[in-house]
């Protein structure tokens, strides 16, 4: 199955739209094997309430090399429980730069199925991602209005739109219930939702800031299709340290949301 396939799958069969956020800070750990050891136990106590897991590529990089391969763990693991794995690292760049970061991350052991991508290049940089994506079945997301306050410095006055209408675009050009490009909408903007969708009628809609950056599911229904699917709510640090280190917690604060979610739907 390709990405969205996949995803759209875990929601029907597993009645969950939340994506886990695994962004393990070396400050909260003893050293590098608690760091991985404690993700590896969240990603695994959480699988049964995901739709997908997104690790945040800048926590992995910032421990190096072994955290790179703590990563590359990360993703096996998520593989063997039939997680799709989407990668949080907002690439973007030009020419042959963008296609080393496309073969990098959307192809290989350490790649996810998927990606965010950052258009503010142009929308010509696009081009390596996606076809990079559709060649192995994945999937990239791109930003269209993303979480942060600050994102109405370049985000607004029309410029979010012209983004999801290149997506649009894009998605065009294939066949299938969801297609392999996805748009970033945060769930920080719930009054955005439905013009979003109505406007994205083909893509995934990835909302981050569920949790932690204070969105709640219940502003959430317009960004989903009727029977619950095409989005993906985003949970990192308000469940990988939903209670200090405690799996237990990350176990409840992911069923939580999940239900959560559910219930806006309902």
């Amino acid at each position: 199955m390709t990405f969205a396939q996949a995803v759209t799958d875990r929601t029907r069969r597993l009645d969950t739209r939340l994506c886990v956020g695994l962004d393990p800070r070396l400050e909260a750990y003893r050293d590098l094997d608690h760091l991985r050891a404690h993700t590896l136990d969240v990603l695994e106590a959480t699988a049964p309430y995901a739709a997908c897991i997104k690790p945040q590529l800048a926590f992995y990089e910032a421990a190096g090399l072994p955290g790179l391969a703590v990563l590359q763990e990360v993703c096996a693991a998520a593989r063997t429980l039939g997680l799709p794995v989407l990668l949080d690292g907002k690439r973007g760049d030009i020419g042959s730069t963008a296609q080393a970061y496309a073969q990098g991350w959307l192809g290989g052991d350490h790649a996810g199925s998927a990606l965010t991508v950052n258009p503010f290049l142009g929308f010509e940089t696009l081009t390596p991602f996606v076809e990079t994506a559709r060649a192995h079945g994945g999937a990239v997301f791109v930003l269209v209005k993303t979480s942060n306050p600050g994102q109405a410095d370049l985000q607004g006055h029309g410029v979010s739109e012209r983004v999801a209408d290149e997506v649009t675009r894009l998605n065009a050009q294939e066949d299938g219930e969801y297609a392999s490009v996805g748009a970033v909408v945060g769930a920080t903007h719930p009054q955005d939702l439905a013009a979003f969708r109505a406007r994205l009628p083909r893509a995934l809609l990835l909302l981050p800031g569920l949790g932690a950056q204070g969105a709640g599911a219940a502003g959430l229904a317009p960004a989903f299709d009727a029977g619950g699917t095409g989005a993906l709510a985003s949970a990192s640090r308000g469940v990988q340290y939903a209670r200090g280190l405690e799996v237990a917690a990350s176990v409840a604060a992911a069923q939580g949301f999940r239900d959560e979610l559910n219930r806006a739907l309902a």
